[in-house]
């Protein structure tokens, strides 16, 4: 598989050595860690935020961070858990006082390193807390939420976490903000054609020519059913469904949408996906808030699309609408 790379280069190192040097306005690097940075526009005073994961899902973590967003990014290796003390080391650069969110997918690399940064972070007399995202619904059945992995809802958490905390609110009201927002977030995707591992030179997962999975894991893991290719109308007909029926969709709700493409699949296609999904949103009479139609959580050059839903209320309404900034989100506030 054609990649541009180094073949004797550290792959992670190398990009981050480059997204550092084009965004050097905005970002520094934790010191003697090149795959951590740190915003330097960040408010002061305030409750802290770091996220972070294992890299090759571009522009997730890395950019997530900026006003109204993330503090600063700890990354691992390609689909691995960055280390405990590098996420320590983050948390430590940019703590205020006022407590630490760490916010990153539910995976089981992800879930006992951080729990082990919050562990050095206790021992330096750091506050911490953490929200684990697991919107990914085909992933695990509802009675086991918590198992769930967290693929693209992990951009609706961190946009509204990001703006709880620059509004001043303290650690404790600050998590239960973000985990209201997980809460009411669920995702469904499907693959059309594998991802890879660069280096590896071989595909993550195969799929024939004809065929698409539903509800493949953003690394991929086994999805819930492999089916034959199918026209747009169809394939949005049954994620759609899946997510009315996890979420309990009712007439007057309001919502955000995210249709995420993951890797190669065209803005073309990715279009036609919401225009089959605007007309069952209508259809059900959903109130639809916001929308967007963008590649923000991928694997590499992965094939297919994930449909992700916020149900919205007022006081989520208040930070998502919020302004933010960073080079790949960014938002004029809303209503204003």
């Amino acid at each position: 598989m054609k990649k541009i790379l180094n073949p004797d280069g550290n792959i992670v190192e190398e990009m981050f050595s480059g997204y550092l040097a084009a965004y050097s306005r905005y970002y520094e690097a934790v010191p003697g860690h090149p795959t951590a940075f740190t915003y330097k526009g960040r408010r002061r005073n305030k409750v802290s935020m770091v996220i972070g994961g294992g890299s090759g899902h571009e522009p997730l973590f890395s950019g997530f961070a900026g006003k109204g967003l993330a503090d600063a990014v700890a990354s691992g290796n390609v689909f691995a858990a960055p280390n405990p003390e590098l996420i320590f080391e983050t948390a430590k650069a940019v703590d205020e006082g006022h407590g630490v969110l760490f916010i990153y997918g539910c995976y089981a690399g992800d879930n006992m390193n951080f729990d082990m940064a919050e562990e050095l972070c206790e021992l330096e007399g750091i506050r911490t807390a953490h929200v684990r995202v697991y919107d990914d619904c085909a992933s695990a059945p509802k009675e086991r939420r918590e198992s769930r992995r967290g693929i693209a809802g992990d951009v609706y958490v961190i946009k509204v976490a990001g703006a709880a905390a620059d509004a001043g609110l303290s650690l404790d009201e600050v998590v239960r903000v973000t985990e209201k927002a997980r809460d009411r977030i669920n995702t469904i995707g499907l693959a059309t054609a594998p991802g890879s591992i660069p280096g590896l030179n071989k595909p993550t997962f195969e799929l024939g020519e004809d065929e698409i999975e539903f509800g493949m894991g953003l690394h991929g893991e086994p999805g819930i059913e492999r089916t034959k290719m199918q026209p747009a109308s169809e394939l949005v007909e049954r994620m759609y469904a899946e997510l009315k029926k996890e979420m309990g969709l009712t007439a007057g709700q309001e919502i955000a949408v995210l249709v995420n493409g993951l890797g190669s699949t065209t803005l073309l296609e990715l279009n036609i996906v919401y225009h089959e999904l605007d007309k069952r949103l209508k259809s059900d009479a959903l109130t639809v808030h916001d929308a967007e139609i963008k590649q923000y959580c991928t694997c590499q050059e992965m094939g297919g699309f994930s449909i992700t839903i916020l149900k919205l209320d007022e006081e989520l309404k208040t930070y998502y609408d919020t302004a933010c900034f960073s080079p790949y989100y960014a938002r004029e506030a809303i209503g204003q």
